[in-house]
């Protein structure tokens, strides 16, 4: 058995459509499109917005530090990048949201040291010569995630020693 249902003119509309832009088909008939006029944008809006102050937050936070702190910091999400990446190939447990949170967060401050050397009237050539010196400059240390670790198993085995 056919059913029809009836809505109202302004929930479909009715076009007469060319043909089919393919020539292997035939088509040239009706198409009835339906447009949804009711949509709930506050569910999405207030989640973007509480993204947006999150972010305009964490950028102050990221503005007041100097860039020496700013650069230290990098340091320190690289290398706790570079940790979540062994655990992934280790298989071991990890949360895969914390890939994309560091990274945007190096982005961030690398793109406040960059409009600090703007304000400085640094090019962006210099700029990169700057970086590269930086970059070979960098002491390689182990990342605050494993100090924390190597300190948790030293405290576990003093304990029992002393047990």
């Amino acid at each position: 058995m056919l059913s029809l249902s009836v809505a109202s003119p302004s929930n479909f509309r009715i076009s007469r459509t060319p043909p089919f832009p393919f020539p292997k088909s035939s088509f040239s008939g009706l198409r009835i499109s339906h447009v949804c006029t009711v949509a709930s944008p506050s569910l999405s809006l207030s989640k973007t917005v509480v993204m947006m102050a999150k972010r305009e937050e964490e950028l102050k936070e990221i503005r007041a530090k100097t860039t020496e702190e700013i650069n230290e910091e990098i340091v320190d999400l690289k290398g706790e990048l570079f940790m979540l990446r062994l655990q992934k190939s280790a298989r071991n447990e990890f949360k895969s949201s914390e890939f994309r949170r560091m990274r945007k967060r190096v982005a961030r401050m690398l793109t406040v040291k960059r409009e600090r050397e703007i304000e400085q009237g640094i090019n962006r050539r210099l700029s990169r010569k700057f970086d590269r010196q930086w970059k070979k400059s960098i002491v390689v240390r182990p990342p605050p995630s494993l100090k924390k670790l190597q300190e948790e198993e030293a405290a576990a085995e003093a304990a029992e020693k002393s047990a």
